[in-house]
């Protein structure tokens, strides 16, 4: 390695590719970090490159050619679990093929796919895709389940679910075969791989304790301090409806996909040819004891859609009565000379359909932080509105104005809460 080895992490900002920006600053690199919205990894201290990889610019060669001058090694660690076939597309084969074609001769790279992607989903197929579109310059590393001290998607769920009240929930018969990595060791093996590459092709890489998705449940709920529950076995087409309801409403990883290629297999041998001995999931896991940040995140991870679902009722129902309330419910209400009547039902119906504006797009999670301030902003002013208009409604006797303060409140945590890196 030439000093000051320069590395492009395709994907920097996801749950893996954090550990390896990290990692590989650490040992050394100096890295370039990829996102589509980089601030915070500028924030952390990285050299970044903003693209979307769904830009046609960044499925030329061209594009690359800057980034990856010089020898620049090049990570791949960019991928979807679910999107459309043209997202899948992009990320998976388009940008990824253009990068390949952009590196110089003597340049290395890795290309971080995943277990299972002999399944039929999409996500499988177009992992596949990527692997084929790969050039001899770059190793392809197939993890399994990779988990940390922080978590994300897919763990935070996990998580979450072992810390369910009074049962713990599994998938089907909760036998499904793991063997978790620590992100760390996953990055060790990457820099290991840039350092000396491997034959041509795919690794499977994971840990050297096989469990149980059902053990893995139970070690996780052990490691938060919490007594064991009795196992309570998800049947398969519950699992897939609850996936099917995770996609319309966009739960990340609950997913009928994710459904899928749990069932498939996340159990990853690790390949011969790799040297590192990564920890097994017991060791890491009890490598630590549990926070206050990780027990609020596993029993508020399930809240979180449960919190959306109530705030999208909310407006629902408000809209609809904006719509629909006859006049001679709601003006006598508003005793006030500042506006006509007329007026005061214009507000309502206009009031109406803001609010079922708003209700869809929480129903879609659309741009969460954008409906957090829209939702703070229209409570307040509808609070404001009221209080010059009809300042008595303060004091009626089941809250009136006064439910707004708690819902101020309400609709800033889940704000918080839907922003998870």
């Amino acid at each position: 390695m030439k000093a000051n080895q320069r590395v492009l992490i395709l994907g920097a900002d996801g749950f893996i590719g954090r550990h390896i920006a990290f990692a590989l600053r650490g040992a050394g690199l100096q890295v370039i970090a990829h996102a589509r919205n980089p601030s915070k990894l500028a924030a952390m201290g990285f050299e970044t490159l903003k693209a979307d990889l769904n830009d046609p610019a960044t499925h030329q060669p061209r594009f690359w050619q800057t980034p990856l001058a010089d020898d620049t090694w090049l990570v791949n660690a960019a991928g979807l679990l679910s999107g459309s076939q043209a997202q899948f597309q992009a990320v998976h084969i388009a940008a990824p093929t253009a990068a390949y074609a952009a590196m110089t001769p003597n340049a290395r790279a890795v290309l971080v796919s995943a277990i299972g992607i002999d399944a039929e989903t999409d996500f499988a197929n177009f992992r596949r895709l990527g692997e084929a579109a790969t050039t001899d310059q770059v190793t392809i590393l197939r993890p399994g389940l990779v988990m940390a001290d922080t978590s994300y998607g897919g763990s935070s769920l996990a998580r979450s679910l072992a810390a369910f009240p009074l049962i713990t929930p599994v998938v089907s018969d909760g036998a499904q075969q793991f063997n978790p990595i620590h992100a760390s060791d996953l990055a060790a093996i990457i820099l290991q791989c840039l350092h000396v590459p491997p034959s041509r092709k795919p690794h499977n890489i994971g840990g050297l304790e096989t469990v149980t998705q059902a053990e893995l449940m139970q070690m996780l709920r052990g490691w938060m301090g919490l007594k064991k529950r009795p196992i309570f076995r998800l049947p398969l087409p519950v699992a897939v409806a609850f996936g099917a309801v995770g996609d319309a409403l966009r739960l990340g990883p609950i997913s009928k996909q994710a459904v899928a290629q749990l069932q498939h297999g996340v159990h990853a041998p690790m390949s011969p040819e790799i040297s590192f001995e990564p920890r097994s999931v017991s060791n890491f896991i009890q490598s630590r004891p549990a926070g206050t940040q990780d027990i609020w995140l596993a029993r508020l991870y399930l809240m979180r859609p449960l919190l959306r679902l109530s705030l999208v009722f909310l407006w629902l129902v408000s809209g609809i009565l904006g719509l629909t309330l006859s006049a001679e419910t709601f003006v006598p209400l508003i005793p006030t000379n500042l506006l006509s009547d007329t007026a005061l039902i214009a507000m309502a119906r206009v009031g109406g359909l803001a609010d079922l504006a708003i209700a869809f797009a929480l129903l879609r999670n659309w741009r969460p932080g954008v409906m957090t301030w829209i939702q703070l902003g229209l409570i307040l002013s509808y609070t404001v509105a009221f209080m010059i208009l009809a300042p008595l409604l303060w004091l009626l006797p089941l809250g009136g104005l006064l439910k707004n303060l708690p819902l101020l409140v309400l609709v800033a945590i889940w704000g918080i809460l839907e922003h998870e890196r």
